[in-house]
């Protein structure tokens, strides 16, 4: 698919005492974009669905100054964030509620110091491995091709003795990451589906075939690799839908020998969300009805709403079976 090319680019002042700012900047002068340089991002919108889809097209450049990071089970130990917010228009999902009414895109250059409050965690437990995810709020891949964050974080855990890096994405940029030395210290996920809810619901994503190919060529790279399949939806067809999955992957795959995980998730929401979810996309198919779930204390102190036990039981041992049918180096590392 088409790289994303921001409409707008804001730009800290203080992002450009760092060589990844300057070549960010240049980078987006050379494709066009008209660039801000402000301390804030201004989105003049009169409704929910417009500042959301014009928050979208519009990125900042700036600084992350976290020095505590947050637990990211069961994924990986903790997350930190090379970037935030992505293109990607995905009506599910979790971070509709999290990025706030303007979920704009950032990009962060002052990757030293992201990886100095790495290196201090490491530090906590230097006799194991510690475990970081770089996709809990953004999808690095999707913003590469601006800032080769991740390509430099893949290097910096390639280096490490006992950090280990876990990155997850809906998009095929893959190219720039196949010759890095990455010495094993690198999974990637991709966030699979269905070809149904890809294409209903998963907008401004690499399709259901750009995805499979980008696994392969990950694959091929050396990396260990695992999918997110999430979040998993019950529609007409449903069983059908996930076992084609699985066997499209499984023939891509069939020279893979090491491991593959999987991750799954079935389909939940809060009342929150769903509100905020058809303020954005009024005209949604997204199955959101309360009779045919039942509520979950989350672990963010929030209900939200699952499948009723039956569906998510026959859920669970049918994605289980499928998988175990089509692979032999199969680890399925949870369903929730």
């Amino acid at each position: 698919m088409n790289r994303f090319i921001p409409d707008k680019a804001y730009i800290n002042p203080k992002a450009l005492d760092y060589d990844k700012g300057i070549a960010i900047k240049n980078t987006l002068e050379s494709l066009g974009v008209p660039i801000i340089l402000s301390r804030s991002v201004k989105i003049d919108e009169e409704t929910v669905q417009k500042k959301y889809i014009q928050s979208k097209k519009t990125i900042y450049v700036t600084l992350n100054n976290q020095k505590k990071l947050q637990p990211c089970r069961p994924s990986a130990d903790y997350m930190f964030h090379l970037s935030s917010s992505c293109p990607a228009h995905c009506e599910y999902c979790y971070l509709q509620t999290t990025q706030g009414e303007k979920p704009f895109l950032k990009l962060f250059v002052n990757l030293e110091d992201i990886f100095n409050v790495i290196d201090n965690y490491i530090q906590l437990k230097p006799s194991d491995y510690t475990y970081f995810e770089a996709g809990s709020l953004t999808d690095p891949i999707a913003l590469e091709h601006l800032s080769d964050n991740l390509k430099d974080g893949i290097e910096y855990f390639g280096k490490s003795n006992q950090g280990r890096l876990r990155v997850v994405s809906k998009y095929d940029y893959v190219d720039g990451f196949l010759d890095i030395q990455h010495h094993n210290h690198t999974k990637f996920r991709f966030s699979m589906n269905a070809q149904y809810v890809i294409d209903t619901f998963e907008h401004h994503t690499s399709n259901f075939e750009e995805r499979i190919l980008a696994a392969s060529k990950i694959a091929d790279a050396g990396y260990p690799i695992g999918f997110i399949i999430a979040p998993i939806m019950v529609f007409d067809g449903w069983k059908e839908g996930y076992d084609h999955l699985f066997k499209e992957l499984s023939l891509k795959l069939k020279d893979y020998k090491k491991e593959i995980t999987f991750e799954l998730i079935q389909h939940r929401y809060t009342q929150t969300a769903k509100e905020l979810i058809l303020e954005r996309f009024p005209k949604t198919s997204l199955d959101m009805d309360e009779a045919t779930r039942q509520l979950k204390w989350g672990p963010y102190g929030k209900f939200k709403y699952v499948y009723l036990k039956e569906v998510s039981s026959d859920m669970k041992a049918f994605m289980i079976d499928s998988i175990n049918k089509y692979f032999n180096n199969a680890v399925i590392e949870y369903f929730t």
